[in-house]
């Protein structure tokens, strides 16, 4: 497979540490910052027909739906994708996968322990392997091993092309233990999520040489050591083939093969239909037409009363036939090839529904959030009372019902951003930002000097508020920790205040939002087609498209185009993606400097589009002659349906407190890199995905943005650009704490800061929704766990109660 695009030696570099390695202080939790408890949170069970392996027949080939062939079969790389990881789990160890509950456990299939044996004077972690833990080639599982995967991933050798190297630059030595099963590995500095090393663990062979790491393992695995092998690549099949490994010492897998094949999201229901595959990730619309399908079973031969044909009305149905049996006989023609292209769609939907009976829905909470990212670079989300008050105008709870609700799932919005409801460590933090409250944020927006007829007045020499006071702090290296908490807890003080002196301005805002209401009431019902196509429009003008689309739509997004992978799952991904669109430079630094040509940054307008509205036709709030509307950036494909129908009700939350927003739908393919990793946009949805490891994980997401030696801005992954030392200090603290108990704490505290921030609002946790064969047992939705591919397979005739498998 190719690699072009990714210049060898490329190591994606991250930010020093040196600025907080003495006098970190101890932080308090703030007060009031929690609305929930760690041990109330309950996470939705995962769903994957689970049955005992004696139910399960040995035998037989599942064909699993990817979302293309991987970029690459090496976990470390770059363009790693979602497909990589898939494939990697069959095929080589994990030692400690996550569980149901979102937390590592250890993996008895290759290790018999592994723990912490000293703290002081360095830590120490002793590893004791499975006897019987054996490479594909019959070597054991050793020390070398350890050794070769810590010096390509140490970040000291820039011959390996490696995308990330968190935990791997903390190692000092690694030895062999008391014999050779036993690895003894020394670092220089406490590490508290050792158990995220090593994983995929990757034989020496691969690691060993750069040549083998860069080049080797991107199109062929050759050596593995998990209850599958890899038998084969196609190209032209877009297939990947993995095998029983016979040198396997743990339970045996139940399939023969195992293939992952690459089906395009708009693809699956027809691959279903027609037996192409197995198992899939779905969206909304296609569950609905499994639940349809098992629905219609007993509707002994009548006409199906949905899909094509389904809404025509008696009347319509007459009128076609006459036109068809009449004496014009050019009108006869064209109702007549009508028809006939109508009842051959329904006879292939019809087909497609008898086929879909096979097929159950397994549905549970994907390990993933979606949130409202607001980029505080620039403009005027640069000023934290402006992104504060977007915060809070968001109505949380209706987004996730919008979302959830619909598909049967908890809608509940999403009260962390280090972790997720059910993981250990979760607790509802947005107490530290507030709830919805429309009065507090017409509040902040006024404190930050935006009013109604702000977008009238001529420009002052000077710009008030903390947006002026950020640009200063440009200058400046970092800021001081006590600062920011006092500064916070005034802004608190502030705000509560504001409430009494917006009285009578929030009566007229009142008024406003009813007026508006009940315009948009008459405009309700537009073309959704519309609402797909690229473009851009102003919310609140009149010829806004589909605004209320289904929200529910797609909802799943099978197409897994907007999971951004943390820093140590796949900072690759985004990297890659950074190279390929020219943004990022060697230092993995972002360039500030690259906007779009031709215009002002942000200038997103298709040519020929209307100008805004002006700001006073809607009551929409200004400043110095400026009206207050933010680019807001959605991707335009038809897996993204639910994500534009969630960014239209957002629009509209804004627009009641005088928010203008520009929404500009643009190709999947550019939204990431061209928009939201540049920094062109002032609003965006995507999503991150849940991770064992916050204090590694998250660091990079939320650390402070520093200017790199060349003028560029160094992000890492916070494509928001919004951070503090403070935060930064306390993600330092976290990775070192031996103690878990404590390193969660402080865990919820960075939580809290990063809410009190507003440059990134969780909203709901994505739901995930899997068609998977009715025969099939113990693969499905698995929510938080990392899937046993050895007790996949079909259920036998007892277990399953029915004729022999078909798939035998």
């Amino acid at each position: 497979m190719s690699h072009v695009g990714v210049p060898r030696g490329t190591v994606r570099k991250r930010r020093s540490l040196a600025l907080l390695t003495t006098g970190v202080l101890t932080i308090p939790v703030l007060a009031g910052c929690s609305s929930g408890s760690e041990e109330t949170s309950r996470g939705v069970p995962q769903d994957i027909a689970p049955a005992a392996r004696e139910t399960v027949t040995d035998g037989s080939t599942v064909n699993w739906a990817v979302d293309a062939l991987p970029a690459t079969f090496n976990a470390f790389q770059a363009d790693a994708d979602s497909a990589t990881t898939r494939i990697t789990g069959a095929l080589l160890p994990t030692l400690f996968p996550m569980d149901k509950s979102g937390q590592p456990k250890l993996n008895p299939d290759y290790l018999e322990s592994a723990k912490v044996i000293e703290r002081e004077p360095k830590q120490v972690v002793l590893y004791k392997l499975n006897q019987q833990a054996v490479w594909s080639d019959g070597r054991e599982i050793g020390a070398p091993d350890f050794v070769a995967q810590w010096r390509a991933l140490s970040g000291k050798d820039s011959a390996f092309w490696t995308a990330r190297n968190s935990g791997y630059e903390r190692i000092e030595k690694i030895e062999r233990g008391a014999d050779d099963l036993q690895v003894r590995v020394t670092f220089s500095k406490p590490y508290a999520d050792w158990r995220s090393l090593f994983s995929p663990l990757y034989p020496k062979e691969i690691t060993g040489s750069p040549d083998a790491f860069n080049d080797g393992a991107r199109t062929t695995l050759k050596n593995t050591a998990g209850p599958f092998v890899l038998r084969g690549v196609s190209k032209s099949k877009g297939t990947v083939t993995l095998a029983r490994n016979p040198r396997w010492w743990g339970d045996k897998a139940k399939l023969d093969t195992l293939v992952f094949r690459a089906v395009a999201a708009k693809d699956r229901t027809q691959a279903l239909a027609d037996g192409t595959v197995d198992v899939a990730d779905i969206d909304a619309p296609t569950a609905d037409r499994i639940t349809l399908a098992h629905r219609d079973r007993g509707n002994n031969g009548q006409p199906l009363a949905h899909g094509p044909g389904s809404g025509t009305t008696p009347a319509e149905a007459l009128r076609s036939w006459a036109l068809a049996h009449g004496s014009d006989e050019e009108a006869a023609e064209i109702a007549q090839a009508a028809r006939e292209k109508n009842r051959k769609a329904v006879i292939a939907y019809t087909a497609e529904q008898k086929a879909l009976r096979d097929f159950a829905v397994r549905k549970s909470l994907e390990p993933a959030y979606t949130q409202l990212a607001l980029n505080g670079e620039s403009g005027p989300l640069a000023d934290d009372r402006v992104r504060r008050a977007v915060a809070r105008a968001l109505d949380r709870q209706e987004l996730a019902q919008a979302v959830l609700g619909p598909l049967g799932l908890p809608a509940k919005p999403l009260g962390s951003h280090l972790a997720l409801a059910g993981q250990p460590g979760y607790k509802d933090g947005s107490g530290a930002l507030g709830d919805q409250n429309t009065k507090e944020a017409q509040a902040l927006l006024a404190d930050a000097g935006w009013t109604r007829g702000g977008a009238a007045q001529p420009p002052k020499d000077t710009k008030a508020g903390s947006e002026a006071e950020k640009k200063g702090d440009k200058s400046e290296k970092g800021e001081k920790s006590g600062k920011e908490d006092a500064d916070a807890e005034k802004k608190t003080s502030e705000d509560a205040k504001k409430d009494e002196d917006k009285d009578a301005k929030t009566e007229k805002a009142e008024k406003d939002e009813k007026d508006e209401k009940d315009e948009k009431a008459d405009k309700a019902s537009g073309d959704s087609a519309a609402s797909r196509d690229e473009g851009l429009y102003i919310v609140g003008e009149d010829n806004k498209p589909g605004a209320q689309a289904p929200a529910h739509a797609s909802a799943s997004g099978a197409s897994g185009l907007h999971v951004l992978a943390p820093g140590r799952t796949a900072a690759a991904q985004s990297a890659a993606l950074l190279r390929q669109a020219g943004t990022l430079g060697e230092d993995g630094a972002v360039a500030a400097q690259d906007k779009q040509p031709g215009g002002a940054a942000g200038a997103y307008a298709p040519v020929g589009t209307a100008a805004p509205a002006p700001a006073a036709a809607k009551g929409q709030l200004g400043k110095d002659g400026k009206a207050l509307t933010l680019r807001f950036v959605l991707p335009s494909g038809p897996g993204s349906q639910s994500l534009r129908s969630v960014g239209d009700k957002i629009a509209v939350m804004l627009e009641k407190i005088g928010i203008g927003t520009e929404i500009t739908k643009v190709p999947d393919e550019s939204y990431f890199k061209d928009h939201i990793a540049s920094g062109e946009y002032d609003l965006a949805l995507y999503s991150w995905p849940a991770t064992a490891y916050p204090a590694t994980d998250g660091r990079p997401i939320y650390a402070k943005p520093e200017p790199a030696t060349d003028g560029s801005l160094l992000v890492e992954q916070n494509y928001t650009r919004v951070g503090t030392d403070h935060i930064d200090q306390l993600f330092d603290q976290a990775a070192a704490e031996l103690d878990e108990k404590a390193a969660r704490e402080l865990m919820k505290q960075a939580d809290a800061r990063i809410w009190a921030a507003a440059g990134s609002i969780p909203l709901f946790q994505r739901p995930q929704l899997v068609a998977v064969d009715k025969k099939l047992a113990n693969v499905g939705a698995f929510g938080f766990a990392a899937p046993r591919y050895q007790d996949i397979g079909f259920k036998n005739r007892q277990a399953a109660g029915s004729p022999a498998d078909r798939k035998k």
